[in-house]
């Protein structure tokens, strides 16, 4: 782009397919910051997000040193009934524990009406654990999903279980 005179400036995203066989395959791009693929690499993020954005406007990105946690984050989408298809909307969200130094949950598709949390899109939440170990993020991340309540809740109970078997 920049040899067009078309300079690019912000985040990238490569969505990779890669087989057993180490051939890769390309999805997407995205130019954003994806809501689940962020997520986790954001709990690892200890520097302050809006100096590096601001240096990256103004092209001193280089001048950055950002500090990262050092463990390892695994985040797991909890998503709405009959998500991807026609997600519900309006039930109700219970349990879910406060933030820790191991866990936090970020919200996507909730919303909050008359004093109570309820599902407002397909994904609703992203529970992120971090551990020293990706097997600890794992668990740290289910151990938080088994509290959390919502009718029609559904989430992949496989991630992280190439990294861990």
């Amino acid at each position: 782009m920049e040899s067009d005179g078309i300079p690019y400036t912000g985040f990238l995203y490569a969505g990779l397919m890669i087989s057993t066989d180490g051939k890769i395959k390309t999805l997407e791009f995205n130019c954003r910051m994806g809501d689940p693929e962020t997520q986790p690499i954001m709990a690892r993020l200890r520097s302050d997000l809006v100096n590096a954005l601001d240096h990256a406007v103004d092209g001193t990105l280089n001048e950055v040193e950002l500090d990262w946690d050092r463990r390892t984050a695994l985040g797991v989408v909890l998503a709405a009934h009959n998500y991807p298809d026609t997600p519900r909307n309006g039930d109700l969200i219970t349990g879910i524990p406060a933030d820790t130094e191991d866990q936090l949950t970020f919200h996507a598709g909730t919303k909050l009406q008359d004093g109570k949390l309820l599902t407002s899109g397909g994904r609703v939440m992203c529970v992120v654990g971090l551990s020293d170990t990706v097997r600890g993020a794992q668990q740290k991340a289910y151990e938080a999903i088994s509290k959390i309540q919502f009718d029609g809740m559904q989430y992949r109970k496989d991630i992280g279980y190439r990294a861990v078997k």
